[in-house]
C-alpha cells in the first residue's frame, strides 16, 4: 500500500460557488470521498494539490475535507483577498474560491516551482488527476523528478475527435493537455472499452501510450427532491433531455420531433419536453428556435441534483440523442431511478447500457417520433408498472464506485 495519495483538486477549486455540479465534478468528489474514508480508516495519508493563478498549494486531509464541504453543500465562500480581487476583477466568484483554498493550504509555493512542494511528499506517494485540469508538462516532470507515479482519468477525447462540437480554441488547449498526458503520465484510467480505443488512438498521435486500465464510473443517482418548474403541467406526460444545450447533445433533433408530434396530436394530448440544461455554445439555430417559445417545450437550466432526480422520476423517459459520448452519465443515472431511456445508437452506450436502453439513430427523426408516440400509447398496465418502479426509488445501478476503485487501486498500484 502506498504511504500517501496526492489528489489534484484544481478543477474542484474552480467550481466552488457554482450551484450545479457537472459529471466530472461528481467524479472528483467521489475520489475525494474515497481517499478521505481510506485515510480516516488508517489507510494512505491524503494530500491535495491545487494550482491557483499565482500559487501552487498543498492541502492536508482536513483542508481537503473542508474543500469538499464547500463544493458539496455550498458553504459560503470568504471575501476575496486583495491579490485575488485584483487578479480576477471580472470574476469575483473565482477570486473568492482562490482565497478560500489559499487559506486552507498547509504549504504554498509560486506556481512555477512545483518541485518545492512535491519534494515534501513520500517517494511512494501516488498522484491522481481525474478532472482534466492542471495537465501540464511541468507538473509531470516534477512528479517524475520526485519519483511519484501518476494516474490520469481521461473521460474522453471529444474535443480532438469532434472539434466542431466544442467552443473555439478548446481543441488546441485540449491537445496540449493530451500531449502532456502522453509524455508524462504513468497510467491512464478509461471509463469504457470503446472510450479507451478512442483515447489511445489520440494518445498515440502524441508519441507515447501510457499504461491503461478500464474502470467504469460508479452510478449513484441523487435522491429525488422537490422541484418547481414554471410551465410544466405534472398531470400531463413529459419527457426530459439532460445536458448543456450544445451541438453535441443534438437538441435540434428533439425540436424537430416535437414539431412533428404537434402536427399529429391535438394540444391536450401533446407530451411536454423539458430540456434540463443551460445554454452552451455554437448553437445559434437551436437558441433561435427556443427563443420562439415552441409549444410544449420547457427550458429548465440550473436544476440541482435532487430537483433533477425529482423531475426524472415523474417523466415518461429520458431522451438522449447525443452525437458523441465518452461515458454517458444521464442515461445511467436515469436507469438507476427506474426511468426508461431512449438514447443514440452509439457504441459506447451499447457497451454500458446493454439491453436496458432503447436505441435510435442520431438523425432519424422519424424513428424518434414514432417511438415517443408509441410510448404515449402504452397500456395503463405498462404505465402503472413504470410508475411503481419509479416510486420505489430504485437504487440498482449498473455500476458502483467500489468496483471502480477495486480496479483502480488494485495491487497497490
Amino acid at each position: 500500500m502506498p504511504a500517501a495519495r496526492l489528489l489534484d483538486l484544481t478543477r474542484l477549486m474552480s467550481r466552488l460557488g457554482r450551484p450545479v455540479a457537472t459529471g466530472i465534478d461528481r467524479v472528483e468528489l467521489a475520489y475525494l470521498d474515497r481517499f478521505l474514508a481510506d485515510h480516516k480508516a488508517g489507510g494512505p495519508a491524503l494530500h491535495a494539490l491545487v494550482r491557483l493563478s499565482s500559487f501552487m498549494v498543498l492541502l492536508d486531509a482536513d483542508g481537503s475535507n473542508q474543500l469538499a464541504q464547500m463544493a458539496r453543500v455550498g458553504l459560503p465562500l470568504p471575501a476575496a483577498g486583495r491579490w485575488a480581487r485584483l487578479r480576477f476583477a471580472d470574476n469575483p466568484l473565482r477570486a473568492q474560491a482562490e482565497t478560500a483554498v489559499y487559506r486552507l493550504a498547509r504549504r504554498r509555493v509560486p506556481s512555477l516551482l512545483p518541485n518545492l512542494l512535491l519534494r515534501r511528499l513520500p517517494v511512494d506517494c501516488r498522484y491522481y488527476n481525474v478532472g482534466h485540469s492542471h495537465l501540464t508538462p511541468a507538473l509531470f516532470a516534477a512528479l517524475r523528478r520526485q519519483g511519484l507515479r501518476s494516474s490520469v482519468l481521461l473521460h474522453d477525447v471529444i474535443p480532438l475527435d469532434y472539434p466542431q462540437y466544442t467552443r473555439a480554441g478548446i481543441p488546441e488547449v485540449f491537445a496540449r493537455k493530451m500531449a502532456a498526458v502522453a509524455a508524462g503520465a504513468d497510467r491512464v484510467i478509461h471509463t469504457a472499452q470503446v472510450t479507451r480505443q478512442a483515447n489511445e488512438a489520440q494518445l498515440r498521435r502524441f508519441g507515447r501510450l501510457p499504461e491503461g486500465v478500464v474502470a467504469p464510473l460508479g452510478i449513484v443517482a441523487p435522491a429525488p427532491g422537490p422541484f418547481h418548474l414554471p410551465g410544466l403541467d405534472p398531470e400531463r406526460p413529459y419527457f426530459v433531455a439532460v445536458g448543456t444545450i450544445e451541438p453535441r447533445k443534438n437538441h435540434m433533433l428533439l425540436l424537430d420531433v416535437w414539431e412533428r408530434l404537434g402536427k399529429r396530436l391535438p394540444p391536450e394530448r401533446m407530451p411536454q419536453l423539458v430540456i434540463a440544461g443551460s445554454r452552451g455554445w455554437r448553437n445559434e439555430e437551436v437558441f433561435a428556435r427556443l427563443n420562439a417559445a415552441p409549444a410544449h417545450v420547457i427550458e429548465a437550466p440550473g436544476l440541482d441534483d435532487t430537483a433533477l432526480s425529482g423531475l426524472l422520476t415523474g417523466a415518461q423517459g429520458l431522451l438522449f440523442p447525443s452525437l458523441a459520448e465518452g461515458f454517458g452519465l444521464p442515461p445511467l443515472e436515469a436507469l438507476a431511478l427506474g426511468v426508461p431511456v431512449y438514447v443514440s445508437d452509439l457504441p459506447v452506450l451499447r457497451e454500458l447500457l446493454g439491453d436496458t436502453g432503447i436505441y435510435l439513430g442520431t438523425s432519424d427523426v422519424y424513428s424518434w417520433t414514432e417511438t415517443i408516440f408509441r410510448a404515449l400509447s402504452a397500456s395503463p398496465r405498462q404505465r402503472t408498472a413504470a410508475a411503481t418502479l419509479r416510486e420505489a426509488g430504485s437504487t440498482m445501478a449498473p455500476f458502483d464506485w467500489d468496483a471502480h476503485f477495486k480496479t483502480v487501486l488494485s495491487n497497490d498500484w
